[in-house]
């Protein structure tokens, strides 16, 4: 009995000691496990720097200024579908955290809800893809990166023999690769949650890319493929020689005049998440859409050049075009990682998972930015798109009442 009780001690003795050294990691998997499981997400959100390895985006000291308007009250209701829905219900669902609403640099709405507030900063999840597209067309003015013809084995020798060795820079851009990939949130097993658990567990981005295999030609259809941005994070590090969140910083954070700090989640190999990874306050989130609402411009100053904002924001092929498109997996249309939305007012959106999005109405000079954690996103597959295109709803309706602002 003795000898059991001191065998049972010592396990336990050393499961302790083994969950004290392994703890980070125990943490981070908990959070990926319980990502699309209805778990209430808003505190993990705001503080992803306590769950997961990150590299800090330093903000410029001196905040660039955003004017204050008269306050804009909300449209109460707004129909989808046939129906008219409520707007508080719909942003009590979705967990909204921040809600700014902009004409041209003028401020009318900014509200900060469970528990968020100015200074606090939310994970964007995919909403980081436009700004991964944004520092490639930098790096392509200022020449690290010759053409978007150039195939991604061109910038990564290490991807020879892989799928994605002879996909070029543009079918990656349009998210175009042919590479086989599932972005079911809610079904355990598919891509997009296994590259979750990659980064949970400590492996590899790079390795994981290159396990994935191709079942359609490059170029003829747009299916959603986080791990294509990626790749793209991968090619501008390399050939900028700088890691993705110090080129943030140099190119876009500090030249903003961002107000607060960000950071960007990165592998245990220092790879930063390019897909998903970036966590920054509200105002500079509208700051960025700001930058694109100006096609780059900022204070006189080229950030971006404008025939890139163009470029990004043009359905160019069939298989990109929004409506019912046999070429596509989505009702929206694409750009360089911007979605566009159907109409005659060139809207377009950065979007993120839970409900995220940057949404600008160039016609109006309209720009709405919505942090969100709705913790039912992904429990369904469903839910993972009806919300994107019930809050556009919202946003039109909001778009109506701010335009006529001075």
């Amino acid at each position: 009995m003795k000898k059991a009780l001191k065998i049972l001690l010592a396990l336990i003795v050393i499961l302790l000691i083994t969950a004290f050294f392994f703890r980070s990691k125990i943490q981070r998997l908990q959070f990926a496990l319980t990502m699309f499981s209805g778990k209430e997400q808003v505190e993990r959100f705001r503080s992803v720097e306590d769950y997961f390895p990150t590299r800090t985006i330093e903000a410029s000291g001196t905040a660039s200024p955003l004017t204050k308007g008269p306050f804009l009250r909300f449209p109460g209701r707004y129909e989808f579908n046939g129906e008219m829905k409520s707007t508080e219900q719909l942003l009590n669902e979705t967990d909204v955290t921040g809600l700014m609403v902009m004409k041209n640099d003028t401020i009318y709405f900014e509200n900060y809800y469970l528990g968020n507030t100015a200074g606090s900063h939310t994970i964007a999840w995919s909403v980081t893809k436009s700004f991964v597209s944004a520092l490639m067309g930098i790096a392509i003015e200022e020449g690290f990166v010759k053409s978007i013809d150039q195939k991604v084995s061109d910038y990564l020798p290490e991807f020879n023999g892989s799928a994605y060795e002879t996909i070029t820079i543009k079918n990656l851009l349009q998210m175009s690769s042919g590479i086989s990939w599932n972005e079911d949130y809610s079904d355990f097993n598919s891509d997009i949650n296994r590259f979750g658990r990659t980064l949970a567990l400590g492996g590899s981005f790079a390795k994981f890319t290159k396990t994935l295999t191709k079942d359609k030609e490059q170029g003829v259809y747009n299916r959603y493929n986080s791990s294509d941005t990626q790749v793209l994070g991968m090619i501008i590090s390399k050939a900028t020689n700088q890691s993705l969140s110090s080129y943030l910083e140099e190119k876009i954070w500090k030249p903003l005049g961002m107000e607060n700090n960000a950071w960007w989640l990165v592998d245990d190999q220092g790879h930063e998440f390019a897909a998903a990874g970036l966590s920054a306050s509200l105002r500079d989130y509208a700051r960025f859409g700001l930058l694109y609402l100006n096609k780059g411009l900022w204070n006189g100053q080229r950030i971006i050049s404008e025939d890139w904002i163009n470029q990004s924001l043009n359905s160019d092929a069939s298989h990109l075009l929004a409506g019912n498109n046999d070429a596509s997996g989505s009702e929206l249309g694409y750009g360089y990682q911007w979605w566009i939305l159907d109409g005659d007012e060139g809207e377009y959106a950065a979007l993120g998972i839970y409900n995220q999005i940057i949404y600008i109405n160039p016609t109006h000079n309209v720009i709405i930015v919505k942090t969100s954690a709705n913790n039912n996103y992904g429990t369904t597959n469903d839910e993972s798109s009806f919300r994107e295109f019930e809050t556009f709803q919202l946003l039109r309706e909001i778009v109506k009442d701010v335009r006529e602002m001075r």
